[in-house]
């Protein structure tokens, strides 16, 4: 009746499944950045304008579209600055500007 106990093993396949898998270059922080704004603000994203980095992680400007219109170069979009650690996870965002789809920059 005596339960037999076996010993622990660490395994490596767990301990990655906690952990996010670092970014490899800019590629992954774009994605990292577009998932974790997406699930944060519930908007779509449209793209990425700029991806640099820094001593820390990654700095990421995302396009999101934030109020669609009809016709499409009326709806409302807005660009977002994406701050993340090395590892991908998001250490804080802000909206930077916001701009018809239509208008070109200033």
């Amino acid at each position: 009746m005596a339960e037999e106990r076996r010993p622990r093993t660490r395994k490596s396949s767990t301990t990655s499944a906690r952990r996010a898998p670092s970014v490899r270059g800019a590629g992954d922080a774009a994605r990292a950045a577009c998932r974790s704004l997406e699930g944060l603000i519930g908007h779509p994203t449209e793209g990425v304008s700029a991806v640099g980095r820094e001593d820390d992680g990654w700095c990421v400007v995302v396009d999101v579209l934030e109020l669609p219109r009809i016709p499409d170069t009326t709806s409302l979009l807005a660009s977002y600055e994406v701050r993340l650690d090395q590892d991908g996870e998001l250490m804080e965002y802000r909206r930077v500007r916001r701009y018809r789809r239509g208008s070109a920059d200033e």
